[in-house]
């Protein structure tokens, strides 16, 4: 008897190629009648899906479905064209599939299986991947169903194009008994230092920081037909806080080097300088991925195949509209009556998301923007030419244009925390009566004090499950990333009340802006970025507070961005496989640490011990999934954000009294000058398969 959920993790394996094949590693074979067959196999599928199955080690019976799906709307998307939740068309096929794919009732998983298997034999892989990882998530019964790692189930939106005909000669030859030999990705493929905004590639095409995209999107989806698979606690805010996040930490490597913060896209009629050529070829559709050149403009879509017909005064009534609501405080509903706005509510507008309250009046300017961005090269469908990366979860993140874009959208959030509709902070909001921080400093495990070592990691990827029509077995890439040295804070504080709680929040930020100049605290507070936020128990009288930086709420370990489906159980931080799949999800480890520069860069570590008090939320049973690694991004599944305060909170709103840091920090708090060095060195991963 074959277990349904291993049966269930073998339908991400090679998702080009035909479900006649065996799956995965074990050589599994699901047993196919003619209702699991599309029309390219409809006269021989039977006879060949017999003939693999003399050859398998296992064969997977299925259950014929009483009732088949008409997938309508799903079924339009051709087998080799790329999927996009941003375009309106693709985003109702989703909305189709995983109404389809929620509706099998919980429990009756060999009735889900079969639906699953139907689906991917019938639809577009790209399609079949996201519906299915989201319903995976969504149901209750399939919580032990680990979502495979997108970067090995189409590693194409991840890596140099030239990357796999190597990869399938490599499976070819390692067959025949010869070792399996890395293949390397050089770390400058897309462009030269010609062009300045590559200095950031390592930051954009980072695969872990795309991965990390992809997977909160897939956490947070924007669109569905079942209210509760987008309807979570404080939705809107989050999409706001890990946006806002993403660019404090862009602009702190822009400043890292030696470029200016990056400058917002708002006027919408000017040529974008930047180009982009992203040297990606995808696997699914066997076309390159559009380039951009530089110069290019928007232009009014026209793409009914797309489900896009808007224009660039569409686009700019909608911004009127939502910047009105934020002057105003004040959101209309569709129904012709209003709400008092707030920044769930503005995330949910801005995105938008199906909780905005009108859609009509605020339009889809977040998404509509990336879209406007992906088509420029084509926006009335002349050329048949596909989206380009900005349209793209997986990829969006690699494109210049992408900060730009989100430097606006931000820009928007901060309009509203910085009006009069949003009051600062008083000091009983951010004090914590008897605790004072003494002192706090990083301790790193090469020995300084107060200084961070960053430097250049290569690690591998196994490609082979997204390496379709090849031989079986792992196929390496081999690729060069920002990495730290491991690091702890101490933290010394003197507790004169009673035993209590307490929320230890800890950000850095970079010292001085692009002119070398002290900030003023109403730009800084912009800049710093998250590091950890924990709660502690305080013992009356003397503490010292000792976190690794491993442990940060922020990131996901490098097992977790890089899971392997036939290895996660192994993981000892893992409870069950509900939090393996939530905690996807989360910001890279390895990029914890922005790269600073071989001189040593100056930044600003800020830590505070908030009252826990006026933090604590009511979750069920007190406590978190080991998900907690990564709650500040991505929250906690099925529970409230663990944390009452502002996303961000202290540094969410302007300060009414404080002009710098120093001002601005009270008994408990404490601002410590720290460096981070960057060690320019590469080192082999030690956990590498091949080495």
């Amino acid at each position: 008897m074959v277990d349904v959920v291993d049966s269930l993790k073998l339908l991400f394996d090679r998702p080009n190629e035909p479900m006649l094949s065996p799956k995965g590693d074990d050589n599994t074979l699901f047993q196919l009648t003619e209702q699991f067959l599309n029309e390219d196999y409809m006269n021989n599928g039977i006879e060949i899906n017999n003939r693999y199955g003399e050859m398998a080690n296992k064969v997977i019976p299925l259950k014929e479905l009483s009732q088949l799906p008409q997938f309508n709307l799903a079924r339009r998307l051709p087998a080799d064209a790329e999927f996009s939740t941003f375009l309106p068309a693709h985003q109702e096929m989703a909305d189709e599939v995983i109404d389809e794919l929620l509706s099998v009732p919980e429990n009756q998983l060999q009735d889900f299986l079969s639906l699953c298997v139907y689906a991917r034999v019938n639809l577009n892989p790209q399609l079949f991947n996201y519906c299915y990882s989201v319903a995976l998530m969504h149901r209750k019964d399939t919580k032990n169903v680990p979502i495979q790692n997108f970067a090995e189930t189409f590693p194409s939106k991840f890596m140099d194009s030239q990357v796999f005909a190597q990869a399938r000669e490599s499976a070819a030859v390692s067959a025949q008994g010869a070792p399996r030999v890395p293949i390397i990705i050089p770390r400058d493929y897309t462009a030269t230092d010609l062009d300045v905004e590559h200095r950031l590639a390592y930051f954009r095409e980072d695969i872990g920081v795309n991965l990390h995209h992809w997977h909160w999107h897939l956490v947070y989806p924007f669109s569905a037909r079942q209210r509760q698979v987008v309807d979570k606690d404080r939705r809107g805010e989050l999409f706001f806080y890990m946006h806002q996040q993403i660019i404090a930490r862009y602009n702190g490597e822009r400043l890292n080097n030696a470029l200016a913060r990056v400058k917002k896209f708002s006027n919408w009629d000017e040529p974008i300088p930047e180009g982009y050529f992203p040297k990606l070829d995808s696997l699914t559709t066997s076309r390159g991925w559009p380039p951009r050149q530089a110069n290019m403009v928007w232009q009014n879509l026209n793409r009914p195949i797309d489900g896009l017909n808007i224009t660039v005064a569409d686009m700019q009534r909608w911004r009127r509209n939502v910047e009105e609501a934020i002057a105003t405080g004040i959101a209309q509903r569709a129904d012709g009556t209003t709400q008092a706005l707030d920044i769930d509510t503005l995330g949910n507008i801005i995105e938008s998301s199906i909780l905005s309250p009108n859609p009509q009046l605020y339009g889809a300017l977040h998404n509509n923007g990336h879209s406007f961005a992906a088509y420029m090269h084509d926006p009335t469908h002349r050329y048949l030419e596909s989206f380009s990366v900005m349209a793209d979860e997986a990829t969006t993140m690699r494109d210049p244009f992408f900060y730009r874009w989100h430097a606006f959208v931000d820009d928007l959030f901060q309009r509203f925390k910085e009006s009069t509709h949003v009051r600062s902070y008083t000091r009983s909001e951010l004090e914590n009566p008897g605790v004072q921080i003494t002192s706090a400093r990083v301790e790193s495990s090469t020995g300084g004090q107060n200084t961070l070592n960053t430097f250049w990691t290569q690690s591998d990827v196994d490609l082979s499950r997204g390496l379709d029509f090849s031989n079986r077995g792992p196929v390496y890439a081999r690729f060069t990333h920002l990495n730290h040295r491991p690091f702890q804070y101490v933290i010394d504080v003197n507790n004169t009340g009673n035993a209590r709680r307490t929320t230890v929040r800890i950000f850095i930020a970079p010292k001085f802006d692009e002119r070398n100049l002290p900030w003023a605290l109403s730009d800084q507070r912009k800049m710093f970025i998250e590091m950890d936020k924990f709660v502690i128990p305080l013992n009356a009288g003397q503490n010292t507070i000792v976190r690794q930086s491993t442990q940060s709420s922020v990131t996901i370990p490098f097992e977790q961005t890089f899971r392997n489906l036939s290895q996660q159980g192994n993981d000892p931080r893992q409870t069950d496989l509900t939090s393996f799949n939530y905690c996807g999800c989360g910001w890279p480890q390895h990029m914890l640490v922005p790269k600073g520069t071989e001189a040593g860069t100056q930044y600003d570590l800020f830590v505070m011990l908030s009252n826990y008090d006026l933090d604590s939320v009511n979750n069920p049973d007190g406590s978190t999934l080991s998900c907690v690694e990564a709650s500040s991004f991505c929250g906690l599944k099925d529970k409230l954000y663990p944390d009452r305060r502002s996303m961000g909170y202290p540094f969410d709103r302007p300060s009414s009294t404080a002009a710098n840091i120093q001002d601005f920090i009270l008994p408990n708090m404490f601002r410590q000058d720290i460096t981070i060095r960057l060690q320019n060195v590469t080192e082999q991963n030690p956990k590498n398969p091949t080495n």
